[in-house]
């Protein structure tokens, strides 16, 4: 019974820990940084809309990286 109580809790809540937006930002970061090379911080911009949440990670970048196919 507990475990049936604590899922949706934990699945909709409306705000996010400090610790967890910057985690959030470091893991997205880390995957932008493949296709582009960032200047200066990122940012975390989360807004509810009427289908769920809208997450857009902001930051500047230089250039967009040039990618290369794997050789097979």
């Amino acid at each position: 019974m507990k475990n049936k109580i604590k899922k949706p809790l934990l699945a909709d809540r409306e705000i996010m820990t400090e610790a967890e937006r910057e985690l959030l930002i470091r893991d997205l970061t880390t995957v932008a940084e493949e296709y582009f090379e960032p200047d200066g911080k990122a940012h975390l911009d989360i807004t509810r809309t009427e289908s769920g949440l809208s997450v857009c990670l902001i930051f500047s970048a230089r250039r967009i990286k040039k990618l290369w196919r794997p050789q097979n």
